[in-house]
């Protein structure tokens, strides 16, 4: 019999292409997401869609029965003017991991998946732009992202200590700045690839040649195409590694650098505005990728300017079809 994937979150932007891999790899996928159908990114008619609020402990046990694998993405989150103006929200989701985790040892599951972020590592280790990146020893002492960074810290955990106490086989990935095609991208929730790749429609098509930038420019982040991300995380899933481990981009760029990679992708030139009372979030943060390289000899294989191609090519059709 093929194995059963459920995957919360399953309408969102990575558990949408989570969800296509697995049901294209021969197994039998069912997506949770609270949202309606109709606001999913990704909608599978071949796949088991369920619209379900997993903070219902119900909810949670009547999903897992009869579950091999739990892959668990669902929470409330978005760019940086999401998390820092939604801390509450963002914490809450803790509810969904805890139900998860009590149902998938409840009902015996084989293995259990959590996504967490690079927002779990110290506010203070981000701010020398010359040593950005991130491993995965630097997480204490804590300091994470107030809100969703605490929430993803305190729930990688209590992954750790189901396995301790009862034996729930877990793997948990440190997601950075994931993007790519078939996410937010005008919805308040996006991220700097997404929301830049969409001033620069604005700007294209309004005939505008100024965009709006969040902060200085000089904030340093690595951005990891969707594609890696889901090569990544099933390698991690398969592998019998059970501590957290960044999947993410060693290569990093500045903010400006991402406006300077769009501005050759579509040959237009903008004047840059900067916003400095806006969020702009952490000053440096990159994936330190030594330990992920050691123990699934996983790299990124998409650069920076080769994804926010596609990236733009997607969104800029959004936008046309969304301006009609």
């Amino acid at each position: 019999m093929k194995k059963k994937i459920l995957i919360t979150g399953g309408g969102g932007f990575i558990g949408g292409h989570l969800a296509n891999f697995y049901h294209n790899k021969g197994y039998n996928v069912i997506c949770v997401d609270i949202k309606k159908k109709n606001s999913w990114f990704q909608f599978n008619p071949k796949i088991k869609n369920i619209v379900a609020d997993c903070r219902d402990p119900l909810v949670s046990d009547r999903i897992t029965k009869k579950v091999d694998y739990v892959f668990n993405l669902a929470c409330d989150m978005g760019g940086m003017g999401f998390i820092e103006n939604n801390k509450a929200l963002c914490m809450l989701s803790s509810v969904i991991n805890i139900n998860l985790l009590k149902s998938s040892k409840k009902y015996n599951i084989k293995k259990f998946f959590y996504s967490s972020s690079a927002c779990i590592y110290p506010s203070f280790r981000q701010k020398n732009y010359k040593l950005p990146k991130l491993k995965e020893s630097d997480a204490y002492p804590a300091d994470p992202e107030d809100g969703y960074g605490w929430e993803k810290l305190f729930n990688e955990r209590m992954c750790r200590h189901f396995y301790e106490d009862f034996g729930l086989e877990v793997r948990i990935a440190r997601y950075h700045n994931v993007y790519g095609e078939y996410g937010s991208w005008r919805d308040g929730r996006e991220k700097a690839p997404a929301a830049l790749s969409r001033k620069f429609a604005e700007s294209i098509h309004k005939k505008k040649n100024k965009i709006e930038i969040w902060g200085n420019g000089k904030q340093i982040r690595s951005f990891l195409y969707i594609d890696d991300c889901i090569k990544g995380t099933d390698l991690l899933f398969k592998s019998k590694y059970r501590q957290p481990i960044n999947i993410g981009n060693d290569k990093h760029v500045t903010i400006n650098k991402l406006v300077s990679i769009l501005e050759k992708i579509t040959k237009h030139k903008v004047k840059r505005v900067f916003d400095i009372s806006k969020p702009k979030g952490v000053d440096s943060r990159s994936s330190d990728n030594t330990l992920v390289k050691k123990i699934l000899n996983w790299s990124p294989e998409t650069s920076t300017e080769k994804g926010m191609e596609k990236l733009f090519k997607f969104v800029n059709s959004e936008y046309l079809k969304f301006r009609k």
